[in-house]
């Protein structure tokens, strides 16, 4: 019996992330590059089925990433998708061993994510609040609810985009997102960005509704569901006048959250719990970021710094 074409074991795999591990169409599209990448790499080595893969076949692609100058992280990600790829092969009979068990990952420089500071975290709420009074827009209502409720939750563009009506606890103060890989979670809100959502809702919401609006929270100037390019612009023009924050976007917002929490004296599996990260590790750099502002209050502030 001949073994399957790589073209079908490919096929199968996709498969395997769309309906089994659910995954969404980016992360999909991420792991099905990078396998279609080493596919290639292995036809320029004459290898000519997935079941010949050997261990120095997976070194020899990361090695030639490498040389065209790929990036650690991004070399880091195709040695963790092609793990998985390898496990997957394996169980699933196409591989004799799983070859990829011991593939090294290389190690990624992490870059600590830019975050607010409190002072000017307020200071950018307060501005959009004064916006409110000012110009008495729906828009402007819009604007001020969703970048609280950013600052608020951590939440994720996609998900704050995807929040329904009924996806509000009023009375626990809360709201329910749906993050990566369709997994629900429950995320607290504190009082100012329930008051700016309760004012956009009450105020600001029904002028804009079309026939297209359906059950969305927050919607664009022509009544449709607001669009990610949209929240983005938002976040950017509220931060723009922020000595120093200039092109700050949502997930500024997002990894200050996270940060001021953690400084507040939260636990890391709590933080872990509300940004709906899969791996503790993914929250752990925010203890580092928080370091890092100690120390760099401590250098400004001690006498013998």
């Amino acid at each position: 019996m001949s073994s399957p074409s790589n073209s079908d074991v490919v096929a199968a795999f996709q498969r395997h992330l769309e309906a089994e591990r659910n995954l969404a169409a980016n992360s999909v599209r991420a792991y099905m590059g990078d396998l279609e990448s080493l596919i290639s790499h292995l036809d320029l080595l004459g290898v000519e089925s997935i079941s010949q893969l050997e261990l120095s076949h997976l070194r020899s692609w990361l090695a030639t990433m490498q040389v065209k100058g790929g990036a650690r992280t991004s070399l880091s990600r195709r040695a963790v998708s092609i793990r998985l790829f390898t496990k997957w092969a394996h169980k699933n009979g196409f591989t004799s061993t799983d070859v990829g068990v011991s593939l090294a990952t290389p190690k990624s420089h992490r870059t600590l994510p830019e975050v607010l500071d409190i002072a000017n975290a307020t200071l950018a709420m307060d501005a959009l609040a004064t916006r409110v009074g000012e110009v008495e827009t729906p828009e402007a209502l819009r604007d001020c609810a969703m970048v609280e409720i950013l600052y608020a939750s951590g939440a994720r563009v996609s998900e704050l985009c995807g929040l329904d009506l009924s996806d509000v606890d009023y009375e626990r103060q809360t709201i329910r997102v749906l993050g990566k890989g369709n997994k629900e979670r429950t995320i607290p809100i504190g009082n100012p960005a329930m008051r700016a959502l309760k004012a956009w809702l009450k105020e600001g919401r029904e002028p804009l509704v079309k026939s297209e609006s359906g059950n969305a929270i927050f919607l664009g100037v022509r009544g449709k569901r607001i669009d990610q390019r949209t929240v983005r612009t938002v976040v950017y023009n509220a931060l723009a006048a922020l000595e120093g924050f200039e092109r700050m976007g949502p997930h500024a917002l997002r990894h200050s959250a996270a940060t001021h929490l953690l400084e507040g004296g939260a636990d890391l599996r709590t933080v872990q719990e509300i940004l709906g990260h899969a791996s503790l590790a993914t929250t752990q750099i925010y203890t580092h970021v928080s370091t890092a502002r100690l120390q760099s209050a401590f250098k400004q502030a001690h006498p013998r710094a």
